[in-house]
């Protein structure tokens, strides 16, 4: 950690990249995060048209869907595990070999089983990715720093998502829908072979992390869980909840409901796209300098309140509010996710995060089942109980949970 008095006499361009974290293994990561993620965007909003356009069933773009969410959360642990036990420089080049593999398959066969087969490699890379990369920002950065660099990693991979669509819908328009998704994942293709070059040279791998010993058994990480750590856990997976029940259905809501058009619904999106980008970084730079467990309490009552504004909004004003409380539960996830990697034991970071994803993302999209019953009732009951979860979860950290 640099001394005050020094870090006021650095040049003033040198001064903003050691406030954000910007060591040469981070730029390497966010470089990565924009270039995979921006490969991976080019085509993924676009597969349900592509698989319809190669003669799948009507059935099989909700299928994809499910699969993504079930390998999101099965291949959190394995990530962690590779990463601890093969060192993160490796472990990344691993894992964009692997996206790499999915995208060739694609090209390879137009075909909807090719999509489902090279799904399985490049769908799911950011779940796969995320324990190594947040392990990277650990090692990377000092602990009133790793805030800012969880945030910079965030605020990264948002530029993919407004990007990558664009890019995307250009070449459909362009070339048609089967050509178009094809030229797509070969500059996905490109993409990923300047990060695995970027990645190799920047990042700065520790020594001492390959070939340490790490524990392939998530259930004995799960053992070796302080119990801060699994109040956080218990805590996240209530408000998650709150998030999931009403995921699918917050469209249905605003067009049905409230009665607002598609353009609208778009703003909204926007909306809270935008206000998670501005509070990131300015939260950052306070939570590194003080606990981080009330900027958790905060995000957690953030996804509380969304479920309840949506329930009362009649109009496209009040709509605006919800959506920019939506956009407020970025306030401390950054933070949250920085939490998980202090309060994880050394030697095993990696797998703790993995393994903290997989139970969370298992008993989450189980529990989300629920939401399609419960707005059969209601939509007020699917959003009430979504409320009741966050409010559960929010009081439980607000208790039970702890802090370095």
């Amino acid at each position: 950690m640099r001394d005050s008095k020094l870090e006021s006499r650095l040049p003033p361009l040198t001064r903003l990249a050691d406030i954000l974290g910007l060591e040469r293994s981070m730029v390497a990561l966010l470089a990565m995060v924009v270039l995979v993620g921006l490969g991976e965007r080019l085509a993924e909003r676009f597969l349900p048209i592509y698989l319809l356009a190669l003669g799948a069933a009507i059935q099989l773009p909700g299928l994809l869907n499910a699969m993504d969410n079930l390998l999101s959360a099965l291949y959190s642990f394995p990530g962690g595990y590779l990463s601890d036990r093969i060192g993160t420089k490796r472990a990344l080049l691993v894992f964009n070999l692997i996206a790499l593999l999915g995208y060739a398959i694609v090209i390879a066969f137009p075909s909807w089983w090719a999509v489902f087969l090279g799904s399985i490699f490049f769908l799911s890379w950011s779940a796969i990715s995320l324990p190594a990369s947040m392990s990277l920002v650990d090692k990377s950065l000092p602990r009133n720093r790793r805030t800012m660099g969880v945030s910079m990693h965030s605020l990264a991979r948002r530029a993919p998502m407004a990007l990558g669509p664009i890019v995307g819908g250009v070449l459909i328009d362009r070339f048609g829908t089967i050509d178009g998704i094809r030229l797509a994942f070969a500059l996905a293709m490109l993409l990923g072979l300047v990060s695995i070059a970027v990645q190799q040279i920047l990042i700065e791998e520790e020594p001492a992390a390959h070939g340490q010993r790490a524990e392939a058994n998530p259930l004995r990480v799960l053992r070796d869980m302080s119990s801060s750590l699994r109040s956080l856990l218990v805590a996240d997976i209530l408000v998650r909840f709150a998030e999931q029940i009403p995921y699918a259905y917050v469209v249905i809501w605003c067009l049905q409901n409230v009665g607002v058009g598609g353009l609208q619904f778009g703003l909204l999106t926007t909306i809270e796209m935008v206000t998670a980008a501005l509070i990131y970084l300015p939260v950052a730079y306070l939570a590194d300098r003080s606990r981080k467990k009330p900027f958790v309490v905060v995000t957690f009552g953030f996804f509380t309140l969304f479920p309840l504004l949506l329930l009362l909004s009649d109009s496209f004003a009040l709509l605006a509010v919800a959506f920019v409380v939506r956009g407020l539960k970025e306030f401390g996830e950054p933070t949250r996710k920085a939490l998980i990697m202090d309060l994880a034991p050394d030697g095993e970071k990696a797998a703790m995060f993995g393994a903290y994803y997989l139970v969370r993302d298992i008993v989450v999209a189980a529990a989300a089942l629920s939401s399609g019953f419960l707005w059969r009732i209601s939509p007020e009951a699917n959003l009430l109980t979504a409320a009741a979860c966050g409010l559960a979860g929010t009081l439980f950290f607000a208790r039970r949970g702890r802090d370095l």
